[in-house]
């Protein structure tokens, strides 16, 4: 090998050995727009940083902190006492990092006349126990409900917060993400379901009020929203390497701005 080609082939190996992939899996509330746009950000000043991102549900994501593979996991909820479980049989600490508030808003079609409903109304409507408009105010037509799926920490926590841990009602129909929550609820005037605060702003649908309250940033602080909530980062013990210095960019200034940006409730 002529020196050129050895220093060619040492450069290329160097580069290769200094490029770093973050992995971070999970929830889609944080990881359709917070998450990649954090990313983003920080790859500005972290340009061998490489980040694999999968949306997919808070319960994939705790189980790749428990399973090994990802670094970060994104979560709208607290790990389950079975998860913790699981992770202890195989030598993994969860350890729940708080990155961002949210509320989850009810929202209804533009064109609907309803503005506002209890939270009796609410766990009413979510669990089947109403079935027509009429019933809380609105317009006479057959409610159409949109969840998350099973996967979601969101599905988990709306049973909590809005259902007393009851069932959904059967006819409820199981989306991926909020994005197209909104969007379902955008093209069907009799449609209700929940968002997070950063995807209150498309088209088509608008924000009812519970109990006179509607979602902000005051009214999640102040814990005046009943179905305000924190976000988490899950690492296995406390984060390393280029995981650490990711969840450090999340919670700087730098990062909480772009937080609230986004539409989430910065931590500080």
């Amino acid at each position: 090998m002529n020196k050129a080609l050895f220093l060619f082939a040492a450069l290329s190996l160097a580069t290769v050995a200094s490029a770093q992939k973050l992995v971070i899996k999970g929830s889609d509330t944080l990881g359709a727009k917070l998450v990649p746009t954090l990313a983003e950000e920080y790859k500005a000043t972290h340009p061998g940083v490489s980040f694999e991102i999968a949306a997919e549900g808070s319960t994939t994501g705790i189980a790749a902190i428990i399973d090994g593979t990802a670094q970060i996991g994104m979560s709208s909820r607290r790990a389950k006492p079975t998860e913790i479980s699981a992770a202890t049989a195989k030598g993994v600490t969860l350890k729940p990092i708080i990155v961002a508030y949210d509320g989850m808003a009810v929202i209804v079609n533009a064109n609907s006349p309803l503005a506002k409903l209890t939270l009796r109304q609410v766990e009413q409507i979510f669990t089947g126990d109403v079935t027509d408009w009429s019933a809380v105010g609105g317009k006479p037509g057959k409610i159409s409900v949109y969840t998350r799926n099973t996967s979601s920490g969101t599905y988990s926590d709306w049973k909590d917060l809005a259902m007393k841990k009851r069932d959904y009602a059967k006819s409820s129909q199981k989306m991926a993400g909020n994005e197209q929550i909104a969007s379902e609820v955008a093209k069907n005037p009799n449609g209700i379901g929940y968002v997070g605060l950063a995807y209150i702003q498309a088209e088509g649908i608008k924000v009812v009020s519970i109990d006179g309250v509607t979602p902000s940033k005051e009214t999640v602080l102040n814990k005046t929203y009943a179905y305000a909530r924190p976000t988490f980062y899950y690492t296995n013990g406390e984060p390393a390497g280029e995981a650490a210095k990711f969840v450090e960019f999340a919670l700087s200034d730098a990062g909480q701005k772009v937080t609230a940006k986004i539409g989430f409730v910065p931590v500080k």
